[in-house]
């Protein structure tokens, strides 16, 4: 992921979430994410983005199902946002800290491997510039 402060590096997990893992390709591959604003960050916790409104409501237009896992909410942690059960759709976010009460609620779908100090230096406002896919499962 390109961003406003820097590159991020996510390795992303089919086996544990792959209706999360297909939908995120997807609209990365769209080009979706382009351009779309951090819309929440709370240092210590997250930052969140994939909102094309901007203010955390907005959607690709449809929702997935969550596939929740035993997979912990560590920092660098990657999950789909909702607003309810089954109700994600575009919206993610990166743990900047230890986030366990998350464990077992939410989709977890990736994780950080390099860039997390990008992650953390992120602000509301800037801006998730493209997500460019390096590597597919075949």
């Amino acid at each position: 992921m390109h961003t406003t402060r820097g590159t991020v590096t996510l390795a992303l997990d089919p086996e544990i979430a792959p209706l999360a893992v297909h939908d995120f390709v997807s609209l990365a591959r769209s080009g979706f994410y382009s351009g779309l604003l951090w819309h929440r960050v709370v240092p210590g916790f997250v930052a969140q983005t994939g909102c094309p409104r901007g203010d955390g409501w907005g959607g690709p237009g449809w929702e997935i199902v969550d596939e929740v896992s035993d997979r912990a909410y560590l920092p660098g942690a990657v999950g789909f946002a909702r607003s309810d059960r089954d109700s994600a759709g575009s919206q993610f976010f990166v743990t900047t800290g230890p986030a366990r009460f998350l464990d077992g609620d939410y989709t977890w779908f990736g994780r950080v491997t390099e860039g997390l100090d990008v992650v953390r230096a992120l602000g509301v406002g800037d801006t998730l510039d493209a997500v460019e896919l390096l590597l597919e499962a075949e």
